[in-house]
């Protein structure tokens, strides 16, 4: 297992975990199974060319863009007891976390690794009973003949992620607690932060000491760093096909926030001069 540190601007980022190849269980679980069924489906309803299936596809996707990239990060981290089957010496052995040095400081690693782990354990925990105790109430709806029970998968489905995002959280801050992270601060993600920190601020020299850039970083306000295209270099320099999609999900809301933050400013800021 090896953890990613993926700053999108200079104040938030994206969590990744990849499990390497060889940490693969023999054993399926109940979740995987029925995991990869649904998404076999999903994936044959993607090729429907109209009807229900198509429309529901389309929402679907829609719902899925508007989870925040949070959640989306922390699921990407297996349980610890999930984990300890693929891996029975984890837990004795520290975890490579793989950041760029010059957009975030070595040193606040390992409290930014715990905000990630802990900030939003009670919402996922909420969250997560809320829908299972829903999803019943809508069990009626199924027995409507050819109609399929949206709000129901619906619901479950939120279940199982806010499941999955907190015994993902509950993993990292077990990880961090037990000091059990060991910060390495990768070449190839230097090489394009350099440049991407450049440009967001201001193009200060793309040359500028590893620490320096950090610093810099650090005493910045809050802006966008990654540009979409960056999502599929990530995942080439990682060597992790599936962090593109979650980069360029990251991205795209980051992007929209920070929008909406400069918006509340600018009137904010126009009010005053009134």
């Amino acid at each position: 297992m090896r953890l990613f540190i993926i700053p999108i601007s200079t104040r938030r980022a994206l969590i990744y975990s990849r499990t390497f190849s060889k940490e693969v269980s023999k054993k399926v679980s109940l979740t995987d199974r029925v995991t990869s069924k649904v998404a076999q489906t999903w994936a044959r309803w993607e090729e429907a060319d109209k009807g229900w299936k198509k429309h529901l596809v389309s929402w679907g996707n829609r719902v899925q863009q508007r989870i925040p990239f949070e959640e989306w990060g922390l699921k990407s981290i297996p349980s610890l007891s999930a984990q300890r089957r693929l891996d029975p010496s984890h837990g004795s052995q520290p975890v490579d976390v793989l950041f760029p040095g010059n957009a975030i400081k070595e040193e606040k690693l390992q409290a930014l690794l715990r905000a990630i782990a802990t900030e939003r354990q009670d919402l996922h925990r909420k969250k997560m009973w809320w829908s299972f105790l829903a999803a019943p109430i809508t069990a009626p709806i199924g027995l409507i003949p050819l109609i399929p029970n949206v709000p129901f998968f619906y619901l479950a489905y939120r279940g199982w992620s806010h499941w999955r995002a907190l015994n993902g959280s509950r993993h990292l801050e077990f990880l961090v607690e037990k000091n059990l992270l060991k910060p390495v601060s990768y070449p190839a993600l230097e090489q394009l932060y350099a440049k991407r920190v450049s440009r967001a601020l201001e193009n200060i020299p793309r040359e500028k000491p590893v620490l320096q850039m950090a610093e810099d970083v650090e005493n910045s306000k809050d802006t966008l760093l990654l540009r979409m295209k960056d999502a599929k270099k990530l995942a080439s320099i990682l060597d992790a096909p599936e962090l593109a999609l979650e980069a360029e999900r990251a991205i795209v809301q980051v992007e929209e926030q920070l929008l909406i933050q400069k918006k509340k400013e600018e009137e904010k800021s126009s009010k005053k001069e009134a």
